[in-house]
């Protein structure tokens, strides 16, 4: 038995041996193939590596776009809800003004004051079209040089009277010459009765002024025959329009986002014509489009069929009687506008009376019911 066991060891050991001897003998072709497949993986990890950083600047680009994109759309935002506000404060009455002041001015204060012009090229008005206090302006020369760079005036609410230098005949101590003392004389002999007469008249043309309603705004018909994108504003559309008159009116309307461009050429709407013409963004609005508008959809008003440009726009039991021109003062728009509405079949209507064309029809919105126009 025991030699047996010694037998199968001796057996085992050989076989063990030649194990190792052929282990030996493969080394070399074994490390080639572990060089060579570490060579595979090193050019894969290469490979991987560059794949990486191009998926990085990849991602980084798209990030970037992305912002561009988002950045895009924000500023288109800005601009809609710019021209709703230049749409809101033409609606009420208010006069647009422009960005950037005139290099000569360098301090302006707004109030209801005296209105003034600076000189005759209207440099203000180019820049500022509200009544002004204070502002500063260049002081003329004084013996060959400039006193000041400088200096703070103040305009009245009446503009100051005109005063011409004594001349020397008749000049008085005071200044006043014979006529001007004269004249003053004239004036403190007026009877009194004239401005009581004057102020009677004035009151009588009050009392004979229109209530505020519909009827004191011009709405007429108008054929839109051009529109085209506002060169400085990208919600601004500009329009060309037919409203009856000798030459078509120049029209500025923040409907970009809600109408395209070629739904505005050669198509009939509503329009308000006796709104103050106003620069928007440097281009003179002469009237407004009329339209239905709710939070997220804004349809321009369409006349009856038939209509034709200059057709007036009639509302029953409130008489015609537009103002040449609105005065922003009386705020006549600003009363009106909240009765403007469509009602539930889309007529456009007034405290429920519906805005007519005398023979034709009513005007109407396509899908905007129970909403307010404006």
């Amino acid at each position: 038995m025991l030699f047996y066991t010694r037998v199968n060891v001796l057996f085992y050991i050989l076989k063990l041996s030649k194990k190792i001897n052929l282990l030996r003998m493969a080394t070399p072709d074994l490390l080639q193939r572990l060089e060579k497949r570490a060579l595979i993986a090193e050019q894969l990890i290469d490979v991987l590596r560059n794949e990486v950083a191009e998926l990085k600047k990849a991602s980084e680009s798209l990030g970037h776009s992305q912002l561009e994109a988002e950045n895009e759309q924000l500023k288109q935002e800005v601009e809609e809800w710019k021209s709703r506000l230049i749409q809101l404060e033409l609606s009420h009455g208010k006069t647009q003004v422009c960005n950037a002041p005139p290099p000569i001015l360098s301090y302006i204060r707004f109030s209801n004051s005296y209105s003034f012009t600076y000189n005759n090229l209207e440099l203000f008005n180019m820049y500022f079209c509200y009544d002004f206090t204070y502002f500063k302006v260049p002081l003329p020369a004084k013996n060959g040089r400039m006193a000041s760079t400088t200096y703070l005036a103040s305009i009245p609410t009446q503009p100051p009277p005109v005063e011409k230098p004594p001349t020397f005949e008749g000049a008085t101590q005071g200044g006043d010459t014979a006529s001007d003392k004269d004249k003053k004389k004239e004036k403190k002999a007026k009877p009194a009765t004239e401005s009581k007469e004057k102020a009677g008249g004035k009151g009588a043309v009050t009392a004979e002024e229109p209530p505020v309603d519909v009827g004191r705004l011009d709405l007429r018909v108008g054929r839109i025959m051009t529109a085209k994108r506002h060169p400085d504003a990208d919600a601004l559309y500009v329009e060309e329009v037919d409203v009856g008159e000798d030459k078509p009116r120049t029209v500025v309307s923040g409907l970009v986002k809600f109408v395209p461009l070629e739904a505005m050429q050669n198509r009939l709407a509503v329009l308000l014509c006796n709104l103050k013409p106003a620069k928007m963004r440097g281009v003179t609005s002469e009237a407004m489009v009329m339209c239905a508008s709710s939070p997220d959809k804004v349809e321009i008003l369409d006349p009856p069929e038939g209509s034709q440009p200059g057709d007036e726009i009639h509302v029953e039991g409130y008489p015609r009687v537009p103002d040449p021109v609105l005065n922003p003062k009386k705020k006549i728009f600003e009363t009106v506008a909240p009765d403007l509405k469509t009602d539930h079949e889309g007529v456009a209507t007034y405290k429920g009376s519906p805005f007519t064309v005398p023979g034709k029809g009513v005007v109407k919105a396509f899908t905007l019911f129970g909403v307010n126009v404006k």
